[in-house]
Formats: structure tokens, sequence, C-alpha cells
């Protein structure tokens, strides 16, 4: 049945999935719910433009599989590196604190980049551009947590 129907359609419509090209609606994001592990920091690029830049905690769940004698290995946190070069998002990601607790969506790119200590040697390394971001919790201010 299929193959009588593929005689009637265009040879366009019948491309497969790996050989159909980019288009702008393709994204790759990336959601996390965690907190914030220190105060975002502004920096500059060597252009002299403005970013900020964050790094959210998340801990995996659910805990991994038991081990044979029962017991359950701990839970690990990763570390997530935020990047954000919209200066409307900048400002408000400067009043947030460390340990606030967030809902942020990024858009993600996998880099290759070179080693500095062995030529020729290359690793790869997620870049994480900030999209959005929705604070869940504050964090406690310096004031806060010395009462």
């Amino acid at each position: 049945m299929l193959s009588a129907a593929r005689r009637f359609l265009p040879f366009s419509s019948a491309r497969t999935f790996s050989t159909t090209r980019a288009s702008a609606s393709d994204v790759a994001k990336l959601i996390l719910v965690g907190r914030l592990g220190r105060d975002p920091e502004v920096r500059t690029t060597r252009n002299d433009k403005e970013y900020v830049a964050y790094t959210v905690a998340t801990t995996n769940y659910p805990p991994q599989p038991p081990n044979p004698d029962g017991t359950r290995p701990p839970s690990e946190t990763s570390w997530h590196n935020i990047y954000s070069f919209s200066s409307s998002a900048n400002a408000y990601l400067r009043t947030l604190t460390r340990g606030s607790h967030v809902y942020v969506e990024a858009n993600y790119e996998i880099r290759e980049t070179e080693s500095p200590e062995e030529e020729g040697k290359r690793s790869k390394q997620v870049f994480l551009r900030h999209e959005n971001i929705r604070v869940l919790a504050r964090g406690r201010t310096e004031e806060e947590s010395s009462l």
C-alpha cells in the first residue's frame, strides 16, 4: 500500500529525514530546574559587549538504580554555566542571588575546542545561551543568612 502511494507523490515530498535541510524553526533547547550556584556575574567580551554568566546546579533524579547489595549511590550534582547576551535579561539577572531556585530555558550548542595543554587534541563543550528564566524561590541575602 505504501509503495502505491509513493508512485503518486512528487519526489520532493518523499525525502528522508537525514536529507532535509535545517530550517530556522529547528531548535536545541535545554530546560533546567535548580539553584543558582553563585550570584550572576557581569563580564565583557573582547569587543566590549557586556554579558552575564551564571551557574545553575541540578541534582540527577530519579536516583541511580540500587547496587547489588541494595544500597543506592548518592545523587550527583551537575553544574551548568549559562551565558546571557540580552541587555534586558541581564538587568534582571543582576538582581538574583546565590541559592535562588530557578527554572531556566537555554539554547545549547556543542562546540569543539582545541585543548591548550595537548596540541591537536580536540574536546567537545556544551555552550548554553540564556533564553528565559523564572524564579521559583528567592535565595537568601547576606543579611538574612547572618540572622
